[in-house]
């Protein structure tokens, strides 16, 4: 697309001084800084609420497939089974996705993604509403499975979408975090409220209104080209191929990236369904929902924290705050009392937003803009794959060791994972644009 806007603008690629030594292989020069643009511009207004309101409707999805399969007298497993069809289409096609969103901007992906989704929700909200025993199961399946390949073309293009739309990428970054942080709370409290008045066909017709809002804020959105119109394009493959050479080229990147996998499958997938475990076993339902309201909180204020700090190396900054994590986990490990539980759930979310955020802003601002998407891509599939890993381990071990103890030694393994993290001098040392 090569249309523009006063208010959405490009960031146009660095050229050196003449005389200047040539950058190294793999690595570009910075993108130079947009002064006087305020954050609250025309595009960003549309982008932030393209993504607030998709983000409150996917908060919903679990609570309407919950609500609407057991009410119908589905057993327990198809949920799971439901929301498994979602997550293999995104994992398996989100990298395509990526060099998708390069070959053909990743506005119009995501408009496109939107409207599959549109279309997903709105046939799951009729059937709900008007068949008494609810939709087939193979028709849920195939909805979920058509949501995730939207999902899947629609996630690449937003860490390339933040730098166009917003002068101040970590300010962006912020406040998308802090808005995520309150949808996150807000969508299954609504969904629960609309599944109790008029059932889950409702809450699927509230989805598909979301996904409706976000297409078209995305549609009117207007971006210049990323990329210069007499590049160069070779075939998909190849730009695959190509997206993975830019991903190998830069230490940092792969660094981190290479690190997550670890902590994904070792601490991060684990802790999610041993905390759901431990404390509904231990304190009820009612304890563990508000134990994750709790890590929302903490979620708006690691956002609003990031607001206002501006390390000069972030990434070093952002493992130092997921020491955070380890405060959760030796909570739960431990056994200690609702409030300490509290008091963990609180850190946690706030370490974790803070890092996305130091981690979203130096990838958008150090990576050039026509290799973004496929990048962004990489490291989805990569940590998605492995917490999905993680979690799927996490059941099996601890009956095996105990579920404390593997929270005990995650606990400690966060903190090696921070170590790691602050001893590589490509990440602990890498300076913010």
């Amino acid at each position: 697309m090569t249309d523009k806007s006063s208010c959405a603008q490009d960031i146009p690629e660095a050229i050196p001084p003449a005389g200047s030594a040539s950058p190294p292989p793999g690595s570009y020069p910075a993108p130079p800084p947009l002064t006087g643009a305020p954050l609250w511009n025309h595009g960003f207004r549309l982008f932030f609420t393209a993504r607030t309101v998709a983000l409150f409707g996917d908060g919903m999805v679990p609570v309407a497939l919950t609500a609407g399969l057991l009410g119908a007298g589905r057993p327990a497993s198809s949920v799971g089974y439901a929301l498994g069809a979602w997550m293999g289409p995104f994992a398996a096609l989100v990298l395509f996705g990526g060099v998708l969103a390069d070959r053909f901007t990743p506005r119009r992906m995501m408009v496109i993604a939107d409207a599959l989704r549109l279309v997903g929700a709105s046939v799951l909200a009729v059937s709900f509403l008007l068949l008494d025993d609810g939709p087939p199961l193979g028709e849920v399946y195939a909805l979920s499975a058509l949501s995730g390949v939207g999902a899947a073309l629609f996630q690449p293009g937003v860490a390339s979408t933040v730098p166009r739309v917003a002068a101040d990428v970590q300010r962006a970054n912020a406040v998308l975090s802090v808005s995520e942080a309150l949808m996150s709370m807000a969508g299954p409290a609504f969904a629960g409220a609309v599944a109790g008045l008029w059932g889950a066909g409702a809450v699927f017709a509230v989805n598909a209104a979301t996904f409706g809002v976000s297409g078209v804020c995305l549609f009117l959105l207007r971006l210049g080209a990323s990329v210069p119109a007499e590049a160069p394009r070779g075939g998909f493959f190849a730009e695959l191929a190509s997206g993975w050479r830019e991903f190998k080229a830069r230490s940092w990147l792969w660094g981190v990236i290479t690190v997550w996998t670890v902590y994904g499958l070792t601490v991060l997938g684990p802790s999610v369904p041993l905390t759901a475990v431990l404390v509904t076993e231990g304190h009820g339902s009612g304890t563990y929902g508000a134990l994750m309201a709790v890590n929302g909180a903490g979620s708006v204020l690691g956002g609003l924290l990031a607001l206002r700090l501006r390390p000069t190396r972030p990434l070093a900054t952002g493992a130092l705050a997921l020491l955070g994590v380890s405060v959760a986990l030796l909570s739960l490990g431990l056994g200690l009392p609702v409030a300490a539980l509290g008091i963990g759930q609180f850190t946690v979310g706030a370490a974790f937003a803070f890092w996305l955020v130091m981690w979203s802003t130096t990838v958008q601002t150090q990576v050039p803009p026509e290799a973004l998407n496929r990048l962004h891509a990489y490291d989805v599939a990569g940590s998605l794959l492995m917490l999905a890993a993680g979690r799927a381990l996490a059941g099996p071990v601890a009956e095996a060791v105990g579920a404390q103890k593997v929270l005990l030694v995650g606990a400690g393994l966060n903190v090696v994972v921070v170590a790691v993290l602050l001893a590589v001098p490509a990440i602990s040392g890498l300076r913010r644009v």
